[in-house]
């Protein structure tokens, strides 16, 4: 009994000790979880790329990405100038896939704008077309497509052939209508240029050696002025008299290095393994990638300027990078984007370095067909180094 009524006694003594040490820890995790709350609150950066990634990667997928592109520019060279033949421009136009944007006098200058990118495809048809398709003979139709991308090719090619010989059904009535059902009344000639056998891997290598670039060279740099911010170290850098360009130049000076080794491995790598090689001019080669590598350590270096620590660096880089994946046609055809998105595809250096390379590794085009896209990277280079200067001039204030 005594047991008894010493337990009933101290029990709610314990109770009572019970509740405070309950309310005690639910002040100390309110307190935490407050101060977590404001801490994010003041980093603004990390709480605006929360919000700010997973709506840029809606607004990609979901409106900038299309993987069957349409309106694609195209050259043609008609040396035939008959009812047939407009016909058949029409029945090409009609797919959806092709958009006339230029006639080229001559099959030279049409290779040329191929070569430089500006049109998707060519397509010729000879000046005795209509003669040869009246007389019964075997009448040809030229589709050169520029193939390095080859998703963005093989639609338009599988849907030439079905839609000429549907528009020639209509059109081949009274004395033409034995032509009709000629299967071989018109051969449509299909060549996929600078990728004949339509292979990936021609178009991904060369466009990796972009991603890799941007990815290591924008976030080395990125966290250049943070780390020397975060070590303490940042007081005898200002103190140093030295300009902010020098400083600029001094921090990524060491990286362009680093990156001329990594494309010399990707390139030897690409060479042993896929066989994609440089065609064109190596000492272009050599100047675009050196204005690339120096545009990316420049944008890195602004990042640095902005950011406030290491993390803040590392995620601006990567926020940078999902873009220059995505909108620079190494993923997905650049001519399939809305305007929109192929605006914000022009100001990344990863877009003009890509045409540049693939246009080296595999057109074996020459300095014409890249001097819009070299003076492209000159710009951006430019522009991006007089902000980091000017950002890194407000960090010594």
């Amino acid at each position: 009994m005594p047991d008894v009524m010493g337990a009933r006694a101290s029990g709610p003594h314990h109770e009572r000790a019970r509740a405070p040490r309950s309310r005690g820890f639910l002040r100390r995790l309110g307190a935490i979880i407050t101060k977590e709350v404001r801490q994010l609150g003041r980093d603004r950066l990390t709480f605006a790329m929360m919000f700010g990634l997973p709506i840029m990667q809606l607004l990609l997928f979901g409106y900038a990405i299309d993987t069957d592109p349409h309106r694609l520019p195209t050259a043609v060279v008609a040396a035939d100038q008959s009812q047939i033949t407009r016909t058949i421009l029409s029945a090409l136009a009609n797919t959806g896939y092709m958009r006339f944007t230029h006639q080229p006098r001559s099959e030279a200058e049409a290779n040329e704008l191929l070569q430089s990118g500006q049109v998707q495809f060519v397509v010729t048809i000879p000046s005795d077309f209509t003669r040869r398709l009246v007389r019964g003979e075997r009448a040809q139709v030229l589709i050169d497509a520029d193939a390095t991308d080859p998703m963005a090719a093989a639609n338009p090619l599988a849907a030439a052939k079905p839609a000429i010989e549907q528009a020639l059904a209509r059109d081949l009535v009274g004395p033409l209508s034995p032509l009709r059902n000629a299967a071989d009344s018109v051969d449509v000639v299909l060549q996929r240029r600078y990728n004949p056998e339509g292979k990936s891997n021609l178009n991904v290598v060369p466009g990796l050696l972009a991603v890799i670039l941007t990815q290591t060279m924008v976030m080395m740099t990125a966290l250049a002025v943070t780390r020397e911010r975060e070590r303490g170290t940042m007081e005898n850098l200002l103190a140093m008299p030295v300009r902010p360009l020098e400083v600029m130049v001094g921090k990524i000076a060491p990286y362009i290095a680093i990156g001329a080794v990594q494309v010399t491995v990707i390139l030897l790598v690409s060479w042993l393994l896929f066989g994609v090689g440089v065609q064109g001019s190596f000492m272009l080669f050599c100047l675009g990638t050196a204005l690339f590598i120096t545009a990316n350590l420049a944008i890195g270096f602004t990042i640095s300027t902005v950011t406030q620590n290491q993390l803040q660096a590392m995620q601006a880089s990567v926020f940078l990078l999902l873009p220059s994946i995505l909108l620079s046609g190494f993923m997905f055809p650049f001519r399939g984007m809305p305007v929109w998105a192929q605006w914000i595809g022009e100001i990344l250096p990863a877009t003009h370095f890509m045409r540049i390379v693939r246009g080296l590794m595999l057109k074996g085009a020459g300095f014409p067909s890249i001097s819009t896209e070299l003076a492209a990277l000159v710009a951006i280079l430019l522009v991006v180094s007089t902000l980091a200067i000017s950002r890194y001039r407000v960090t010594l204030d």
